[in-house]
């Protein structure tokens, strides 16, 4: 973070996919071979030049297995950050990767959100309530001043990979190579992403109603900026008919950098069956929206970094390219 004068402070934030990143010889999925210590040397470092790269004050990362591989990954870079957090892999997470932040500013406080509130429960064809979020959202405090909580969500949504029915050993319970059974796959997990993106915004509403706190929401929506399930948990939208919804709206960093909104064909963060998506963003409350009523600061910039995209499948890199945006935040 650069305090520039009394009034204005620059803070640089970033989102990272880190495509499991896992200790050696660490099993972390049934059908994955663990990494050699070799591979994970050479993840860690590719990792940790892409930090270098970013430079980031706050950087939101997902797919940790074991906060140890973070952390090394972090030493390497050559970077100082006084927090790495990582909850639920502090000592190696099972079932699902981890989301976790890295930062330079002093953390306030940290939940792990696991649990949907009771009225965002959905009912999943054939598989009953989904009442939780397969990857824990992460909220942590941050003292951007020392008057001043800058709220954090570092998020990992459902996949669009089907969701197939299984027994309890991991089998499968029905033909995935039927047509039918393939749509039904991708229907419940659309019904487990878009209820996990409802039970998000419950938890931007709390977090920005009556509030002038400012909040930051960065990671994987698996989903565009435009789609319904993003839109669900930004409300963006919703402000075009009632300006009154600005204050528990989120707003995508892109469409709002004031520095001339480079909207290049480069804004993208994914590539799948040759084509470009943004999965991976950045998205702030009203208060860093340099035109809103009650701005405190503004989006200079938000660059992407995905020209390792285009080199070749590796799991010793990453699959997903990287989000970073310049906040100035004014006293």
């Amino acid at each position: 973070m650069q305090i520039i004068n009394d009034n204005n402070t620059l803070l640089t934030v970033a989102t990272a996919n880190l495509l499991n990143l896992a200790l050696p010889n660490r099993s972390f999925y049934e059908n994955r071979d663990p990494y050699k210590p070799a591979q994970y040397e050479e993840k860690c470092n590719w990792l940790g030049a892409q930090f270098a790269r970013l430079d980031a004050d706050v950087l939101a990362v997902q797919e940790v297995w074991d906060a140890d591989a973070l952390k090394y990954a972090v030493k390497q870079s050559g970077l100082h950050y006084s927090s790495v957090l990582v909850p639920g892999a502090e000592n190696g997470a099972q079932g699902t990767p981890r989301v976790g932040l890295v930062t330079r500013l002093p953390v306030k406080q940290v939940h792990s959100i696991d649990l949907f509130d009771e009225r965002d429960i959905v009912q999943v064809p054939e598989l009953g309530p989904h009442t939780r979020f397969e990857r824990p959202v992460l909220h942590v405090q941050l003292a951007l001043k020392p008057d001043v909580t800058l709220h954090v969500l570092v998020v990992h949504l459902k996949s669009k990979r089907p969701k197939f029915l299984q027994d309890d050993a991991g089998d499968p319970l029905e033909n995935r190579d039927d047509p039918h059974v393939a749509a039904r796959g991708i229907l419940r997990s659309l019904v487990m992403r878009a209820s996990e993106a409802a039970a998000l915004r419950s938890v931007v509403v709390r977090l920005l109603n009556d509030t002038q706190e400012p909040l930051i929401m960065m990671g994987d929506l698996n989903d565009v900026p435009q789609a319904v399930t993003s839109q669900m948990v930004a409300a963006t939208q919703t402000i075009a008919f009632d300006r009154s919804a600005r204050d528990t709206a989120l707003f995508n960093a892109y469409e709002v950098q004031s520095q001339g909104g480079l909207l290049r064909d480069v804004a993208y963060s994914f590539v799948h069956q040759g084509r470009p998506d943004t999965l991976d963003q950045i998205w702030v409350s009203e208060e860093l929206v340099s035109t809103a009523r009650f701005a405190r600061g503004e989006v200079r910039r938000v660059d992407y970094f995905n020209d390792h995209l285009h080199e070749g499948r590796d799991d010793t890199r990453s699959d997903h390219g990287f989000v970073r945006a310049m906040l100035r935040w004014r006293g």
